[in-house]
Parts: C-alpha cells; structure tokens; sequence
C-alpha cells in the first residue's frame, strides 16, 4: 500500500504547491513509484508538471463525482516513475455538489482504493480552505505534510489545522497523522525565524522536519517552464532543499516499515548455590569392653 501524504495548509501563500511538486518529483528522481494528485481547483500542480488545462481529460473532478476510475485519470510526466491525477476548475463546484452527496468524505479515498499498491507515495495537493476538498484529502491520507513560513501569523495557521485533524481522527480517519513540519521561504539569518523554528521545536518536537526550504529564484521560476526544479536546475540550493527533504521522509517511512525489535527476554536469576557440604566425618566407633562376671559357684568347683 502507497503511504497517502497531504501537503495541507489553510494559510496561502506558503508554498504548499511548491511543496506538493517538488516533492513528487524528488521522491520519483530516487526510482520510488510516486503520483501527485492535485485536489486544488486553481490547478497549479498540474501545470507545474507540464500539463495545460484541458477539460476533456479526466481529473480529480471526476473521480469525487464518479465520474471516471483513477487508473484512467493517470497521467505520465517528464520524470520516469512520476505520474498526475490533473485538476480542473470544475473542483470549485464540487464544494456544493458533494454537499448531499452519500460517503461525500471518502469520494477521494474510495477512488484513490484501486491505485494504492501501484505506488509507494501518494501526494495530495490541497486547497488554502478547510472545505470539502481539503476534508476529502484529509480522509484519504494516512498524514499531513504541513508548509509553513517562520511567521507569526503562520503559528494561528497551524493551530487551526491540528484542531481539524483531531475532529477528522475522532469520527473519518482515526489514523490521520503529522507526517511532519517543514519551513519554507526560510531565512535562518533573521531573529524572528530562529523564534518560531525553536517555538516549533519545542511544541512539534522531532515532527519539525530537519530540512528546511529557503528563498530560492529557481523554485518560482521552475513552474512558468512547467517542470519541477530538479528537472529545471538541480543545483538550484531550492532543488537541493526538496532532494534533502524526499530523503529524510523516504527514511522516516523506512524506519515506520520496520519491525518492531522483539523485547530481549528478560535472564532468569540463576538460583543460589548449594553451599558446599560440611565435611563429614566418619562416626566415631566406641567399643565397650564389658567384663562377663562368673555366676556364683562356677569358681568354687574348679577348686575343687
């Protein structure tokens, strides 16, 4: 089973599109199956890989709708094991259609069902709006990826975010997870940076991903070429930040895969020695010389 990863954020403008491209497409350049679905009715991960908009082809529109299955709506990339489910601007509708709808939170899961062992990660660009498409993306993932700036406003964003997640675990997906916290458009040089990283540190703790994503020409040029910036300059520093950043949860989910140790059996005491016998000493044999006396009589006869 693909291990369903949410690139979500409420806040705008955070780079969560960034992330959701750049992502895909270091976790496909290191030969690891990988599909991004792009659930965001802006469509801008769909033409950050190379993709125009075209109403005719199936979209992730039609898979909430029921209108296609997902193996149909696959579409391959510049990047070998990289495909897309695009999105179209249909999605805005499907916040009222979905209203009345029957199962109208597992529409996504329920199509993505089929596709899961094809690959090893899925990545799931979410809108800026905790609607419907984003509850959708919410139900269907296994954790959240979550991109956020060293800003104050960004911390509220955050919040709000965890407290959704705890309402969809109690009732749609008790399994939702933080896959992790990732900084981006970072600048490690600026006091108030360094404050809500540590902020972050001390309230996520090691879910605060050690890779961070800085400021970078490369990663806003990358999009208007329609390729992700491993394929538009992989030595762009933005390049090397999501190279970095694929390892690190291809690591994480490794670890995740692994066994648990079985518990060493705890040594039973060795039971206390026998104390050594004493030496035994042969018993003492006392021998009694008991002197017979004669009957009376029997004497006086041999005198005689």
């Amino acid at each position: 089973m693909g291990r369903v990863i949410a690139v979500a954020n409420q806040k705008g403008g955070v780079g969560k599109t960034t992330t959701a491209i750049n992502l895909a497409a270091s976790l496909a350049a290191a030969e690891v199956p990988t599909l991004l679905v792009d659930c965001d009715p802006q469509s801008n991960s769909t033409s950050g890989v190379g993709f125009a908009r075209d109403a005719e082809r199936l979209n992730t529109y039609d898979l909430l709708m029921g209108g296609g299955a997902a193996a149909d709506a696959l579409q391959p990339t510049e990047v070998e094991t990289l495909w897309a489910i695009p999105a179209h601007k249909n999605l805005i509708g499907a916040n009222l259609e979905l209203v009345a709808a029957e199962r109208r939170e597992y529409r996504l899961r329920d199509a993505l069902a089929a596709i899961r062992d094809r690959f090893h990660f899925i990545v799931l660009d979410c809108p800026p709006a905790l609607d419907l498409l984003t509850l959708n993306a919410l139900v269907a993932a296994d954790s959240v990826l979550i991109p956020m700036q060293a800003e104050y406003f960004a911390l509220e964003g955050v919040s709000e975010l965890l407290d959704t997640m705890d309402r969809i675990r109690q009732s749609l997906n008790p399994g939702l997870e933080v896959e992790g916290v990732v900084l981006t458009m970072y600048d490690e040089r600026t006091n108030l940076a360094q404050q809500v990283a540590g902020e972050l540190r001390n309230f996520f703790g090691e879910k605060l991903l050690a890779a961070t994503i800085p400021r970078n020409v490369r990663l806003a040029e990358a999009p208007s070429h329609g390729k992700p910036a491993l394929l538009y300059d992989v030595r762009s520093k933005g390049a090397e930040s999501y190279i970095r950043l694929a390892k690190e949860i291809m690591d994480r989910a490794q670890r995740r895969a692994e066994p648990a140790p079985e518990p060493t059996p705890e040594p039973h005491p060795e039971p206390d020695p026998m104390p050594e016998p004493a030496d035994i000493k042969p018993p003492r044999v006392i021998e009694l010389q008991v002197e017979t006396a004669e009957p009376a009589g029997v004497g006086d006869e041999r005198k005689d």
